[in-house]
This record gives structure tokens, sequence and C-alpha cells, in this order.
């Protein structure tokens, strides 16, 4: 089979989200076709040229480069496809955006449809540019990939004609940079480098609208006073309707950091939390489990199918809640701490980047049944 990917998402150098996922598949995709007897052929479809840590050509995996800007799928990919030169006979876009026209099945994949809910958590073109496209590609689409069970529901409830063509897909995370091995060495170094000197709380993500930083860090500025050694580490690049926050002597900003800085600071952490408004998945709550550290979550979208019982579940838009739950964590007894630890390990074992891998090509080499 001669299988087309459109690459884009993955070929970035900060990855984050979608980045991140497109970037994993890419790289299952590629591993599975090696295993296999009789491979497929790929064709990964680009505005630029390939970074380094992307996969590398072989006989069956080729790189397409159509150089462009704005508009990109439109303006070069679309006219390039409808040609076909490569004779592709699917059309794999890991992320919102697909073809709206195209005489070759499309499978699209819909990380979420939160931005329906909280569309003042967007810049207008931004918030327009995912509702009608993410629309267009989940009709036109023959198969669509969502992240969780929970998304899926959403995408059902919005657009009840694509139940039978929604196959949920959930992430992982990688093992080998996430376990209990982490270099303490690695560690101490990248505290030291963030002048992190006492125990901290850990928020990673984009900092925007809906991941609630603001409310976060209004939790935190109502326990501060009874654990004054104790920290809120903010690591992440600025997003859209960035503003910024108030200072606090207690909490340290590092902007975006790197995945060996994001590992370490993972590895360190006291409690990692994630009080968005809503996610599609929350890729980082499986990294945190996997280095042992509890994880304190809201208790809405995908988060509870994500932390399942090893989180501890508040209500992002009650900052009292929020704080109950980091209060919680600190407040553990060792023996308490380490049976939550124990929760978070049986946890990960329930999704793994080679079964997300699996379940996508099976969905792609099966786009005619």
């Amino acid at each position: 089979m001669i299988i087309g990917i459109d690459g884009n998402e993955a070929n970035v150098k900060n990855r984050v989200g979608v980045n991140k996922y497109a970037y994993e598949m890419l790289w299952g995709l590629y591993k599975l076709n090696l295993k296999k007897e009789n491979p497929n052929n790929l064709i990964v479809y680009l505005k630029n040229e390939p970074f380094p840590d992307l996969p590398k050509e072989t006989n069956n995996f080729k790189y397409k480069v159509l150089t462009g800007g704005g508009l990109w799928i439109l303006t070069k990919l679309t006219p390039h496809l409808f040609i076909n030169p490569e004779k592709i006979q699917v059309l794999f876009s890991p992320s919102h955006y697909t073809l709206p026209i195209l005489p070759i099945p499309r499978i699209c994949s819909i990380m979420d449809l939160g931005y329906l809910k909280n569309s003042t958590h967007f810049e207008k073109n931004v918030f327009w540019q995912l509702k009608y496209w993410s629309a267009i590609s989940i009709f036109v689409s023959k198969r669509i990939l969502t992240i969780s069970d929970s998304s899926k529901q959403d995408i059902v409830r919005h657009y009840p004609s694509t139940a039978k063509k929604i196959i949920v897909t959930h992430l992982g995370y990688d093992k080998d940079r996430f376990n209990l091995n982490v270099d303490k060495d690695l560690v101490r170094r990248v505290k030291n480098k963030y002048s992190i000197v006492t125990n901290y709380i850990l928020f990673v993500s984009t900092l925007k609208p809906s991941k609630n930083v603001e409310g976060l860090i209004s939790a935190f500025s109502l326990i501060t006073n009874r654990y004054p050694q104790t920290t809120l580490v903010i690591a992440g690049k600025k997003g859209w309707m960035f503003e910024q926050y108030k200072k606090n002597k207690n909490i340290i900003f590092t902007d975006f950091i790197d995945e060996e800085d994001k590992t370490a600071l993972i590895s360190g952490a006291k409690v990692f939390v994630l009080p968005s408004f809503w996610e599609g998945f929350g890729l980082d709550v499986l990294s945190a489990f996997a280095c042992g550290v509890p994880v304190v979550v809201s208790n809405v979208g995908s988060l509870p199918e994500v932390a399942g019982k090893a989180g501890i579940y508040v209500d992002p838009g009650d900052t009292n809640s929020i704080a109950r739950g980091l209060e919680k964590v600190l407040n553990m007894n060792e023996k308490e701490y380490n049976s939550l630890v124990k929760l978070g390990f049986e946890q990960t074992k329930k999704f793994s980047w080679e079964e997300c891998s699996k379940k996508t090509l099976e969905a792609i080499e099966r786009i005619n049944d």
C-alpha cells in the first residue's frame, strides 16, 4: 500500500501537544514498517526539509518537500495530490486539518473539541480556523482518529453522523526517558539551572487560557504560607492570549524547556499538577506517573480517563479545590505517598505509543473496508 502522510506538525523544533503526537506517529509507523514482511510505501509530505531527528529515508520511507508558506495545504499539497505522482492510496493527516477536496480517502486526527466550549480562550482567527476546518476535516475524512474516549463522545455529540468512523487511539509515553532511573545528577543540574532549592510542585504545558495557569497561581497563593519550603515551578512557552502573571517569590517560570530538562524536572517534582479546563489527553500525566510522581488533575475531559484511580481530582473552576488537591499530596505521609505512586505505575501499563501506532496503522490499512 502507498500511504501519504502530512508530516508538518512533526517537523518543528519545539514540539508540544499535536506536534509530539505527529512526531511519535511518524516514528511509530516507520518502525512498524521495518518489521513488515511486505512493507508499505510511506510518503511524508513537508513544506520544509525534515529535521534531523525525524526518521531517515529508506526504500519504503520517503520525504516529498513541497516548498511553500501560508495555506500550504490548499496551495501546495492539494494541487500536488490531485495529480498524485506518488500514486498514494490514502492520506493520513495527524492533525485537525486535512484537505477539504481530494479524490483519495483521508484520515485525520482530532485531539479534542474543547474550543467549542471555550471560544474565549482563543484568538478569533485561531478559533474560527479550528471550528470550521476541523468540521470540514471530520466531514470529508473516511476515518477519524481521536486520542481518548472522552474526545470521541464529544465528537459524536457535535457530529452524530461520525459515530461509525471514529477510532480511539490512546497515546503513550517515552518509557526510555520517563522512569525511576532518571540520572540524579541530571535532576540536580537542572534544578540548579532554574534556581530550584526546595521541594516543588510542577506544571508543564504551554501557557494559554485553557491550561488554567491563573487558577493554579491563585490556588498556590492560598497555601504558600503553610508550605514556605515549597515552590511552584511553571514550565512552558508562552502561548496565545498570554498575559504576564503576578510575581511571587515562591513561583518560578522557566519558559520553554527542552526534552532533557523536562525529564529531570518531572522526575524531581514532589507533585505534578494539570488543572486544565479541558484536555484531549494530557501526555505528561503518564510521564509523571512513570517517574514516581503523584498527579493532581482536573476532573473534566479526558483527564480522569488517563489518570484513573491514581489521580487526585480537582474542580478547575474552583481555586479552593485546586489548593485542597495540592495539600492532599503535600500532607501525605510516606506510606500514603508511596501507595499513590504505586497506583500511578499501574496506570501507565494501560498506555503505549507502540499500541497507538499499531491501531493507527490498522486504521490506515483498512481504509477501504
